[in-house]
């Protein structure tokens, strides 16, 4: 007999401090180990919605971290490979209300050490740069790190193409330009474009985990996504399952209700809006209907030298591919962008080499 159990508790019965506490306690005590580093990144996740969408749950809700705070210089002197993990979690801390003033010494420490110096990716000495400038640290001076974001992040061809990893780079290189939301990014129209067509391509495969990082995005870029997907947004996080009881964490959604929630709250609405318990928690999205991107890349690679760039041309040998449901998330693909069609002669790759 299974001893997980399906919380079906209505949300209005649960206020959002308790709520808060509930999924910090399950995070830092219930899911894995503090020395595992998807630990370190479950954690320092939630940290940074709760402390960018101005939660302030108090020293008691974070108490099941105090320990690993207490412990932040062996931690970061032991495992500087994680200094980014460490030093986020830590400062988020400070930020949402646990007493210390630590950050600015490990900020500090790790400026010194040149930690930033060990990183290969851009994005990766993006977000040093950002933690350590928190506390008024400095990372070694690099002049052309903000034009090489700003031209990896306009160039939006690359985004009109299934490419998850670029597109969770671009999200997250408005998100360290923005400073999560505090200033404005100053993204001109190209990188705008390219938050467009990352949406549409995470719309028409369905997923609410990137999608809801673009939408984030653009929000902190001083725009407004499509209402087609935030709505979309909206309903797919009430449809997610909490499951109580152990084994909890092992390749769940959780990361998915975490950016659907954080984009609620951004939106005035209540963050984290499933029912919470003491204790292990596991975070699940009800399969979806099958998404039509798939398919549209598949009729398109048919065509072969037939493609075209023009979206009114190729439509009907698109939807000819699809399901009636695939039509019908094409169809609400095409009326939330204006630049679909713009989106299409990207996507359709017609023209081969030479």
């Amino acid at each position: 007999m299974s001893n997980v159990v399906r919380l079906n508790v209505p949300p209005h019965r649960q206020g959002r401090a308790a709520r808060h506490a509930a999924l910090l306690g399950c995070f830092a005590g219930h899911r894995r180990g503090q020395e595992d580093v998807f630990w370190l990144k479950e954690n320092a996740e939630l940290l940074n919605i709760l402390e960018c969408t101005g939660a302030r749950p108090g020293p008691a809700a974070l108490a099941p971290l105090a320990a690993f705070y207490d412990s932040a210089e062996s931690r970061l002197s032991f495992f500087p490979q994680y200094y980014r993990f460490i030093l986020s979690i830590c400062l988020d801390l400070e930020d949402l209300g646990l007493p210390g003033d630590k950050g600015a010494a490990l900020c500090a420490w790790t400026a010194r050490q040149g930690l930033a110096g060990a990183e290969l990716s851009d994005l990766q000495r993006a977000e040093a740069r950002r933690l350590m400038a928190r506390r008024g640290a400095r990372a070694a001076a690099d002049d052309g790190l903000e034009a090489r974001l700003r031209a990896f992040i306009g160039r939006s061809e690359t985004f009109a193409l299934p490419n998850k990893k670029a597109a969770y780079e671009l999200t997250h290189i408005v998100f360290y330009l923005s400073e999560y939301g505090r200033r404005d990014p100053e993204l001109d129209l190209d990188a705008v474009t390219s938050l467009e067509f990352a949406g549409l391509l995470a719309y028409l495969d369905q997923n609410a985990d990137l999608l809801a990082e673009i939408c984030i995005a653009l929000r902190y870029a001083g725009r407004s996504p499509s209402p087609i997907w935030e709505h979309w947004l909206e309903g797919e996080t009430h449809r997610f399952d909490v499951a109580i009881g152990p084994p909890a964490g092992a390749a769940d959604d959780y990361h998915a209700y975490f950016v659907n929630s954080w984009l609620l709250a951004l939106r005035g609405g209540r963050d984290f809006v499933k029912p919470a318990e003491p204790g292990p928690m596991s975070f699940y999205r009800p399969p979806v209907p099958a998404a039509p991107l798939r398919q549209m890349s598949h009729a398109m690679f048919r065509l072969d030298a037939a493609r075209s760039r023009d979206w009114t041309a190729m439509r009907p040998h698109v939807a000819a591919a699809l399901s009636e449901i695939g039509r019908d998330i094409l169809t609400e693909a095409e009326a939330s962008s204006d630049r679909f069609g713009e989106f299409f002669a990207g996507f359709a790759r017609a023209g081969g080499v030479g």
